[in-house]
């Protein structure tokens, strides 16, 4: 029966992690297909840069929500001990479900965001003080810089820093998972990286241009 459930909600984060909200948001509020714009990627970082803040807030935190419901659904395994290793796996393995949902949608062809915000939705539902920290962080970066990117970067880096340094945590599988999440933004953001570098880097679009939600 457990093995059954926990099946059953890797399914349901998979599922919750393709919902593409910077696609439907964009498309009915704004008339704009986002997947054609920008960076062409469906994700929280791309609306920032075309839509702008508010849309790009209401993005960021639906994708947050999809980790972070994700990572809560062992919540609703009763035979799992709050706390306990199993419990922190389990979360992990649906939040990060959810994140693989987010990077290869099933609804739009497996062609989806970086995941970051998805990410940092599964990372407030495990340690959501490291997590406000981060988060604080990508707000701070984005309002000086007005890069996503580098913002983005930035959050993930100091992420696994907060989690072992400032809090303590000596969960392996949780600092393993914070190191891992490092190296993905740097992954994700090859490109990103070279046109910082060479100045090139979109901005973010901070000042509404379009109707608001």
């Amino acid at each position: 029966m457990e093995t059954a459930l926990i099946f059953i909600f890797v399914l349901l984060s998979y599922v919750l992690g393709s919902m593409s909200n910077a696609i439907w948001v964009g498309e009915v509020f704004y008339g704009k297909d986002i997947r054609v714009h920008g960076s062409g990627n469906s994700g929280a970082a791309n609306t920032f840069r075309v839509l702008g803040i508010k849309p790009g807030i209401v993005v960021l935190s639906l994708d947050m929500l999809k980790g972070f419901t994700s990572a809560n659904l062992v919540y609703f395994i009763n035979s799992v001990e709050v706390g306990s290793t199993q419990f922190v796996n389990l979360q992990l393995l649906f939040g990060l479900t959810a994140v693989l949902g987010h990077l290869f949608p099933l609804f739009t062809k497996f062609k989806g965001g970086k995941g970051i915000a998805t990410l940092f939705g599964v990372v407030m539902a495990i340690h959501w003080l490291s997590g406000l920290l981060s988060l604080g962080l990508f707000v701070l970066v984005l309002f000086l810089t007005r890069y996503v990117s580098l913002s983005s970067i930035l959050a993930c880096v100091f992420f696994p820093f907060a989690v072992a340094v400032i809090f303590k945590q000596e969960e392996p599988l949780f600092i393993a998972f914070g190191i891992a999440m490092a190296l993905m933004a740097l992954i994700t953001h090859q490109k990103n990286i070279k046109r910082l570098l060479s100045g090139e880097e979109n901005k973010a679009n901070l000042i509404p241009k379009h109707k608001e939600l």
